[in-house]
């Protein structure tokens, strides 16, 4: 193989600039295996970010790139993709069982947090991902009820110590609410909710996931604390409506994240607009543009912007959030779209992290 063929294969493929990643595959370090053998060419690709639904289509654009090169008889292009850790804050180590933790935060509550969870998650592993949720809403838990699991629903114990996760429409899931009832309160203080935010995360035996997402509580109090001094956290995703009030929140969920070095990943934009069911008419009920504002002054990504849906709030109270009720909607196809940028974004950071220096030895 010359190094003109290689080049020239190359420069196909750099035709194609990945969405997610933001650069073309070459330049993201995405080639695994490149031959040419008799006018054959072997291409093998992997992402750092599961892409299940949209790997087929990538592999017919790359190959019909590669194709259209002079003296190209056949071109095989084949995509996988390989979550690994991202970097975590301060000196905390890993997790055991989990790649990667996810927080989803707001400074307010009332803007659908819980449910852009719930069907991040389900995106996430829609895309081919090993995925688990947990609620770190102890006083108002709310995960269980989302995924369809009925009151009294219990984990299972191991060794009398560990809590073995529920698992609901394929991910893990682990939530105070499976060890009260929907009548109980949980009436403690700050200092006791931290602790059992600990217990709830490092005594459930998460089974080899590639993304945790937390569900926290709205707000920048104890909880947050614990997570940002205790809780090996990879990233945050900032959940707002575009109204003013929930926006002033937003700002200050993003600059607490800020202050203790936990990446903030994006904002995700909930209640931007408003179709009415009978004329068809839309107006911003909320306000216009607010994620894109605080997105931009903040230096992060507008993940996705969703609707004021009546059809999102009936089927998470219904236990069928709409990642898993309407598969092929283009709701769920804008959960999907998210669920790819933060992995993306999480693959980036751990792409361009520091690598230790390789050290040799001689007998010189």
């Amino acid at each position: 193989m010359s190094v003109l063929d290689r080049a020239a294969v190359e420069a196909a493929v750099q035709g194609y600039h990945d969405p997610f990643l933001k650069q073309d595959l070459v330049t993201a370090g995405c080639i695994k295996e490149l031959s040419i053998e008799l006018g054959k060419v072997t291409l093998t690709v992997e992402l750092g970010y599961p892409a299940e639904g949209f790997r087929g289509g990538i592999e017919q654009l790359l190959a019909a790139k590669i194709e259209n090169l002079p003296g190209v008889e056949s071109a095989r292009v084949s995509v996988n993709w390989s979550v690994s850790s991202a970097p975590v804050q301060g000196e905390l180590e890993a997790m055991s069982g989990v790649k990667n933790i996810i927080a989803v935060a707001s400074g307010k509550g009332g803007v659908g947090k819980s449910t852009t969870t719930v069907n991040l998650a389900l995106a996430m592993a829609a895309e081919g991902a090993r995925v688990g949720i947990l609620d770190a809403d102890i006083y108002g838990p709310s995960i269980g009820m989302m995924l369809g699991l009925p009151d009294g629903t219990r984990p299972e114990f191991k060794n009398e110590k560990f809590f073995i996760p529920i698992e609901a429409h394929g991910i893990q899931a682990m939530s105070m609410a499976f060890l009260v009832t929907e009548d109980t309160p949980v009436v403690w203080r700050g200092p006791m909710v931290s602790g059992a935010l600990q217990q709830l995360l490092t005594q459930t035996l998460w089974n080899d996931l590639d993304y945790l997402f937390i569900d926290m509580p709205p707000g920048t109090g104890d909880i947050q604390l614990t997570l940002a001094q205790k809780v090996p956290v990879t990233g945050s995703i900032i959940v707002t409506t575009p109204q003013d009030l929930a926006l002033i929140d937003a700002k200050k969920g993003i600059e607490m994240f800020n202050k203790v070095n936990i990446p903030v990943l994006g904002v995700v934009e909930n209640m931007a607009l408003h179709t009415c069911s009978e004329c068809g008419h839309t107006e911003h009920l909320f306000g216009e543009g607010g994620g894109a504002r605080i997105a931009d002054q903040f230096g992060v990504d507008l993940l996705g912007s969703l609707p004021l849906s009546m059809m999102i709030r009936e089927q998470s109270d219904e236990g069928a959030p709409t990642v898993v009720s309407e598969p092929d909607s283009q709701i769920t196809m804008i959960y999907r779209d998210m669920a790819k940028r933060v992995a993306a974004e999480l693959a980036l950071k751990n792409a361009n992290q520091p690598k230790a220096p390789t050290i040799s030895f001689s007998d010189d």
